[in-house]
């Protein structure tokens, strides 16, 4: 398998971009080696630059639920192409777009379009804080909700496959203002709030986390958490750029029955292409300008484009619910043919998965919160990552980050998953 070509791009890269890639874990620093760059892709493959195909296991990080380049996206938006790119202005599809989201996420009932993940959980915090009038928010050790300030406190994720817990830039009085606690851990949550009582504006979290691995919330974590917020007039946030729509219809929220007061949402709602909202309740929402006293606005947000292959995606999975009884089945195909192998093998491991989303840790320990995640052997995992990668299998580059499924995905291709993994296993004995 030659990869000359994204060598020579990766170097010509270096001298423009920082680190020759514009994402940190894009960087294979926790594997080994150079990136690839990506030509193409399309259904369940990626195509480098050096021609070679490989079976898509991250789909950008989650929202190709559909596959790349589905038939039916590419349509709308070739239709919508000639109506210009940008308006900077009011749309239809805006409108189209926001009584979807209302409709299929039962703790939305207002929601404002953004441009990324980051920039909707930046913005639901600060109209968090500007609801409540306090300052301090909560969030979990291991948790990533994006690149915002107040985020980059035990954030898991990148930052812990670059070896730095915290990012330089971020001050000494945003980070006093960020309570954190292990992920799964009603108690330390219950501790830390009657400690700060009064002053919490906000609870974050991923309802299942996907920045440490793939991680589930234990019974009764997420009701307790519910439990706490309506105790302590705490605002409760669902980070569910990676799970809305994926996990269900409605999200991981739907799938548990806990509704939060607000949501964030990431690029799924663009069918992958630049975009994000962040919703809640009306009470809440109405303080966001121009209604209310919190500023957030954007040029792109809304964008024509990024609406109309969004509301493809959303409108065919909110008429096809059979998309997710596949998903859990071909995903559970292949977790289960990996475990067989592992078994089989005798090696240690703990593979979370639910629904479309599973990790494989090398560790014999339950990883239910940061800590456990980081006992994984993460050489182990750079070796099984490399000899995947050399079979066609791409995963993520980063014991810390959790693989996601698509529809196009056959029971071929899954055999295909399972045979390269009995292989990399093997090298690993």
């Amino acid at each position: 398998m030659s990869i000359e070509k994204s060598q020579l791009l990766f170097e010509q890269a270096k001298k423009h971009i920082p680190g020759g890639v514009n994402s940190p874990v894009r960087a294979f620093k926790a594997v080994g080696g150079n990136p690839l760059f990506i030509q193409l892709a399309k259904g369940a493959y990626l195509y480098d630059a050096d021609g070679n195909a490989y079976v898509d296991m991250i789909n950008s990080w989650g929202p190709m639920i559909l596959g790349h380049a589905r038939q039916e996206v590419i349509e709308a938006v070739r239709e919508a192409l000639p109506h210009s790119f940008s308006f900077g202005a009011p749309s239809e599809k805006e409108v189209q777009m926001a009584e979807l989201i209302c409709q299929m996420v039962p703790s939305i009932e207002k929601v404002r379009m953004v441009n990324s993940g980051t920039e909707a959980t930046m913005s639901a915090i600060r109209l968090a804080r500007g609801y409540t009038g306090k300052n301090k928010i909560f969030k979990f050790e291991g948790c990533y909700h994006g690149h915002g300030d107040s985020f980059l406190i035990a954030a898991g994720s990148g930052v812990v496959t670059m070896g730095s817990p915290d990012s330089a830039g971020v001050t000494q009085g945003v980070a006093n203002a960020t309570l954190t606690a292990p992920y799964n851990d009603l108690a330390a949550v219950q501790s830390l709030l009657d400690a700060n009582r009064g002053h919490v504006a906000a609870i974050i979290l991923e309802p299942v986390v996907g920045n440490m691995g793939c991680v589930l919330p234990e019974e009764g974590f997420l009701k307790g958490i519910r439990a706490l917020c309506d105790q302590e007039k705490v605002v409760l946030i669902f980070d569910e750029v990676m799970t809305g729509f994926r996990l269900a219809k409605g999200g991981a929220q739907e799938r548990f029955g806990i509704t939060p007061d607000m949501t964030t949402l990431g690029k799924i709602i663009g069918g992958g292409m630049p975009v994000g909202a962040y919703g809640g309740k009306k009470e809440i929402m109405d303080f966001v300008s121009p209604l209310g006293p919190v500023y957030q606005a954007g040029t792109l947000s809304g964008n024509p484009i990024a609406m109309t292959a969004g509301l493809c995606m959303l409108r065919y999975l909110n008429a096809h619910p059979e998309t997710y009884t596949y998903l859990e089945k071909i995903s559970s195909y292949i977790v289960s043919g990996i475990k067989d192998s592992l078994q089989a093998l005798g090696l240690p491991f703990t593979v979370n998965q639910i629904g479309s989303m599973y990790s494989l840790f090398f560790t014999d320990q339950k990883v239910k919160d940061f800590a456990t995640a980081k006992t994984s052997d993460i050489h182990k995992f750079a070796r099984y990552f490399q000899s995947m990668l050399h079979q066609g299998i791409y995963l993520a580059p980063s014991q810390f980050e959790s693989l996601f499924i698509s529809t196009a995905i056959t029971e071929e291709i899954a055999d295909k998953i399972i045979e390269a993994n009995q292989q990399s296993l093997n090298q690993l004995v």
